[in-house]
């Protein structure tokens, strides 16, 4: 809740008590799109089912929208916000990985969650997967140091790569949402739709 807290509006403990709020409101709105089931997320590699598409487009462009515009009116500074180093070979093949885990779980870390915060035993093990996986990560990492640090870029940024402004970044970004929903609204009306 940085740019709250700096504005004075809120003090540490309330923005931890709202990030605590948001994130309980989050899980909420998760369960009721039917982030909880696996055939719902899983119905995006088989294309029957795109809700999981059309709410991460959304939620991007209300993020980027969001922050472009806040930047605009001082309320926060982009340039402060951090952006993690890129290191093409391992963001690849991590990339790799968890869309393996994503299809044969049917879940994603955050999903995971989600569904085993409503009981799901099949989400349940799915986290105790993930926890295993960065374990072994962790202990074996000296083995992979030298591939997941390979061609480091930097702290890239899109907008930077391309040479362009944030503002129209976003609007490109937009635009190409909006081509994905009647991608996938085109594809989800070929594919016969499977009952839940």
């Amino acid at each position: 809740m940085g740019p709250l807290t700096e504005l004075g509006i809120l003090n540490h403990e309330g923005g931890i008590l709202m990030a605590f709020i948001i994130g309980i409101a989050f899980g909420f709105i998760l369960e009721q799109a039917g982030f909880s089931s696996t055939r719902k997320l899983a119905g995006v590699f088989y294309g029957y089912d795109f809700v999981v598409i059309k709410v991460f487009f959304t939620a991007a462009i209300t993020g980027a929208t969001g922050l472009v515009l806040m930047n605009y009116f001082e309320v926060i500074d982009l340039k402060l916000i951090y952006v993690n180093r890129f290191f093409p070979p391992s963001a690849i093949v991590g990339a790799a990985i968890m869309g393996a885990g994503f299809i044969i779980g049917g879940f994603c870390p955050g999903t995971s969650v989600c569904a085993a915060a409503i009981g799901k035993i099949d989400a349940m093990a799915f986290i105790g997967g993930i926890l295993l996986g960065i374990i072994i990560f962790a202990e074996t990492f000296p083995l992979f140091k030298g591939f997941f640090t390979a061609n480091p870029k930097g702290n890239m940024k899109i907008t930077e790569v391309l040479g362009i402004k944030d503002g129209l970044f976003v609007l490109f970004f937009i635009l190409i949402a909006l081509g994905a929903f009647a991608t996938v609204h085109f594809i989800q009306k070929k594919v016969k739709k499977v009952e839940y």
